[in-house]
């Protein structure tokens, strides 16, 4: 099982799973499951019938569109990196948060490097599933390594230039 780090008040922390990942094939475990975005859309209404909590894999060629409707009865929605440069994860995490006001985990899963922390973070990531055998403390580290940002994002910090026009006494 891979280890996952969940984010909250500025660090990172490892925490045990309560969800299974689960493929298309035939047959499912007890409790609570993230399953394909395919899957979701063929048995997510009887599951989350009985009563489970339920997650969606999106693939980086699915559109976080499709689960627009649903978002509000889903847990977890798992973004799939590819390849650590693939960006799609990064907008549809965006489009998750600000878009949708989806106040559940939103996972990054696949080829996750905690170089790419502080980006999750900014972007509305809280759980991380590292690739790289990082630890919590490394991910803490990568994501407050710097104080300053550039541009609005979902994590609401204040860009430098409002930081300073504020500091000078203008108005932002």
């Amino acid at each position: 099982m891979p280890t996952l780090i969940r984010w909250r008040d500025g660090r990172a922390w490892a925490a045990e799973d309560p969800f299974t990942a689960v493929g298309d094939e035939p047959g499912l475990v007890r409790g609570d499951v993230i399953l394909s975005l395919r899957r979701f859309h063929q048995e997510g209404e009887r599951l989350l019938g009985e009563g489970r909590h339920l997650g969606v894999r999106v693939e980086a060629d699915e559109t976080v569109e499709e689960l627009a409707y649903d978002l509000p009865r889903l847990s977890v929605v798992a973004l799939v990196f590819p390849k650590f440069r693939h960006g799609q994860a990064y907008s549809s995490a965006r489009l998750l948060r600000e878009r949708y006001g989806f106040k559940g985990e939103i996972r990054a899963v696949g080829d996750v490097l905690r170089e790419q922390a502080r980006f999750m973070v900014r972007c509305g990531f809280d759980a991380f599933e590292p690739a790289d055998g990082s630890t919590e403390d490394d991910w803490t580290l990568a994501a407050t390594r710097f104080r300053h940002v550039y541009q609005r994002a979902a994590d609401g910090l204040v860009p430098a230039f409002q930081e300073r026009a504020h500091e000078e006494g203008a108005a932002p």
